[in-house]
């Protein structure tokens, strides 16, 4: 089982664009805030310098793009230090739709930024380690782009797919960037201490068997005994070193892993709850309810009903 898949398709990964842009300085946006999203901006044209408010800043040149995973709120600019508006001010302002280019100022069109900017979401109450653990950003460049060509291919389809204006383009700039998240993920493995520990855990033999036995089958009478025994390790030591890998412990592991296969499967009308309990370890409708509440603040007949 590639645990990673699972994991993305369980917590609702899906990729949705905002817009392109056509701006010309002087400008300067305010992106608020979104937990459940991971913004992203694509430099097609121009520059853009990105800032965040914990002091870290960058500057994006044609070809490369920022990833913020947890939507952090963060500025663009043309330059640094300019007074930045609110994004929903800007949008206002300028009478966008929704269709078509963003275009701010009126200035020289060949000093202008082009940008395909985006956002991944997850499913409302999506939560796991991987998601804690991204970092506030990840951002692409040349070196990065020289060392991972394939990168640089995605990155060149999707500005000319979305630039070219034709049929379908949307669609297919949506699922390339869904691409782009997961190989930045992957190289994130490498670059983040945090991921790193994750990476680890999924690659390791014992540690992983174990991962692959929950995710295989959520349901299962699991305990640390029984998790422990497949994959040949003390029960001590193999608490021990899934709780320094993950972060958290093996049961506890479990019982969020359930509930959020429990979201993606209340989504399917054909389940009925107590269908949903049985697939996600759970001997009565009333337990599972009772879990689903206090992990997610409503019961899973509300949770549908919402959706």
């Amino acid at each position: 089982m590639d645990i990673l898949n699972d994991i993305l398709d369980t917590l609702g990964l899906k990729g949705a664009l905002y817009f392109r842009t056509h701006f010309s300085p002087p400008w300067s946006i305010r992106v608020p805030e979104h937990e459940q999203a991971a913004r992203f901006h694509l430099v097609v044209k121009g520059r853009c310098h990105v800032a965040f408010d914990s002091g870290v800043a960058l500057d994006l040149e044609p070809g490369d793009l920022v990833l913020v995973p947890r939507g952090r709120t963060h500025v663009l600019a043309d330059r640094p230090g300019r007074e930045a508006a609110p994004l929903e001010e800007v949008l206002a302002r300028v009478g966008y739709d929704g269709e078509g280019v963003l275009a701010i100022g009126d200035g020289d069109p060949e000093a202008s930024t082009q940008m395909v900017c985006g956002h991944f979401s997850f499913r409302r109450g999506a939560a796991h380690p991987l998601l804690s653990a991204l970092p506030d950003f990840f951002a692409t460049n040349a070196v990065m782009r020289a060392r991972e060509p394939w990168i640089d291919e995605i990155l060149r389809l999707v500005a000319a797919r979305m630039y070219a204006g034709e049929i379908g383009s949307a669609a297919s700039v949506t699922r390339l960037s869904e691409i782009v998240f997961i190989e930045l993920l992957r190289l994130g493995f490498d670059q983040d201490t945090r991921l790193q520990s994750l990476l680890e855990a999924f690659t390791d033999h014992k540690i992983g068997g174990a991962l692959r036995l929950m995710h295989a089958a959520p349901a299962g009478d699991w305990s640390v005994d029984s998790l422990a025994r497949q994959v040949g390790m003390s029960r001590s030591r193999f608490a021990e070193r899934f709780s320094t890998l993950i972060g958290t412990g093996p049961m506890n592991y479990l019982t969020n892993w359930r509930l959020q296969k429990a979201l993606a499967l209340l989504e399917d009308a054909r389940l009925s709850v107590q269908q949903v309990a049985s697939q996600t370890g759970y001997q009565s409708p009333a337990a599972f309810s009772r879990a689903f509440a206090g992990r997610f603040g409503q019961p899973p007949t509300e949770y549908r009903r919402s959706l």
